[in-house]
């Protein structure tokens, strides 16, 4: 993927094809499942074990050896794996003529969609690293996709809906649609998901903090990866949130409220107050009685594949100006490249960046290099001064602090 450095160095590594091993992936078996399902056992450098990986071909795929499919990315939640959509959420039959892959990763049974800090050792598990740098440029390169933003979409349940909609936030120039079911898409302001995810972290063999850092003391790694914080990048995609009440629905039997779904419910309405307020076109399905279980995640995921069906055949455009908040020091974003003199995550963004100019909002002293847009060796004049384009087009600034540059013509 495009955003993340180290992201970009995995995806531009040797292309896989069927049964060729490239240095940090490598297919280890094969298991026709159904003859549209197909599970792959895979070993990346990123995690520390062998990990799996279910893909649904749409119907017709081998009678159509020219068409170009668009992929969708579906995720698991906790205490689930990679069998779980199609073992317990009807995947397959619902997927069933629609005209998309569907690849279904491992993602640990608290893994959290992410790279693990793991004290500050970083290493595997790193989730993040596996999903975007490694397993999507081996679909591209394995299956007839839609290797582009616009063939691109990513759905999950509860700690999926999470990775779903975090994943979109940190590459949305990667990705087109964002749907979350259930989903804990705000695990900053809400202390009851922090301690839930402390829990899970020795399920996959690590301590609690493991995932994120520690929570009080290394906030910033939380808000990092959190939809909320990162809520301006997911402008410009197809975006969807449902959740029930935690009440006893259609679906359920007598019996008490379900309290996970209650706190997911406040998590996904605090991300749509938070979309709302930032102008964010999204859907809200606040469906009412209903618990966090399978068979409202069913009905979502069958309410959203035409929506998604939709997208794909007329895909929204990026912005035609870049906003980008991450906390890394160096990240690459629709062209832009943002690199800071510090080590540390800390928030900054990239704002209302075009032809025009931009400004970084930053605590540091940071150098920002545009697209290749210009006219290569060209000097042009500047807010910030004269300054001659690369051979390539591209403008380099160098910042020390919060700063606004145009670009005259």
């Amino acid at each position: 993927m495009a955003v993340r450095r180290a992201l970009a160095a995995c995806a531009l590594a040797l292309a896989l094809a069927p049964g060729i091993a490239r240095a940090d992936l490598q297919v280890t078996g094969t298991t026709q499942v159904t003859p549209r399902l197909t599970e792959f056992a895979m070993t990346s450098d990123a995690l520390a074990g062998p990990t799996h990986v279910r893909v649904l071909l749409p119907d017709g795929y081998g009678a159509q050896p020219a068409r170009r499919y668009p992929v969708l990315y579906l995720l698991h939640g906790a205490f689930d794996d990679f069998r779980s959509w199609t073992a317990k959420g009807d995947a397959e039959a619902i997927t069933a003529g629609a005209p998309m892959i569907v690849v279904m990763p491992d993602g640990g049974q608290g893994g959290w969609y992410t790279d693990w800090v793991n004290r500050g050792r970083g290493g595997p598990p790193q989730w993040e690293r596996f999903h975007l740098g490694q397993l999507v440029p081996w679909v591209d390169a394995t299956f007839r996709t839609v290797a582009a933003r616009e063939g691109r979409a990513l759905a999950g349940l509860s700690m999926g809906g999470f990775g779903a909609l975090s994943y979109a936030a940190r590459h949305p120039d990667d990705v087109v649609a964002a749907f979350s079911f259930s989903g804990a898409v705000d695990i900053v302001n809400n202390a009851a998901v922090a301690a839930v995810i402390a829990i899970e972290a020795p399920v996959d063999g690590g301590a609690p903090g493991d995932q994120f850092g520690d929570r009080v003391t290394h906030e910033i790694g939380w808000r990092a990866r959190n939809p909320w914080d990162l809520a301006g990048n997911l402008r410009g995609m197809r975006l969807g949130l449902a959740t029930g009440n935690g009440q006893r629905g259609p679906a359920d039997g007598p019996g008490l409220p379900d309290v996970i779904e209650q706190q997911v419910r406040q998590m996904t309405l605090s991300l749509h107050r938070r979309l709302d307020a930032l102008g964010i076109a999204h859907d809200l399905d606040d469906y009412g009685a209903g618990t966090h279980t399978w068979p409202y995640w069913q009905r979502e995921l069958r309410d959203a594949v035409p929506v998604l069906t939709r997208t794909f055949a007329a895909p929204p455009k990026r912005p035609a100006r870049t906003t980008f908040t991450a906390a890394e020091p160096d990240y690459e974003i629709d062209g832009w490249t943002v690199d800071h003199a510090r080590t540390q995550l800390r928030m900054s963004t990239l704002r209302d960046a075009g032809r025009h100019g931009f400004t970084l909002r930053t605590s540091s002293p940071a150098t920002v290099t545009t697209p290749p847009v210009y006219t290569p060796r060209r000097r042009y004049r500047t807010s910030a001064g004269p300054v001659r384009a690369d051979a390539r087009g591209r403008l380099r600034f160098r910042v020390d602090r919060t700063t606004t540059v145009r670009v005259r013509r």
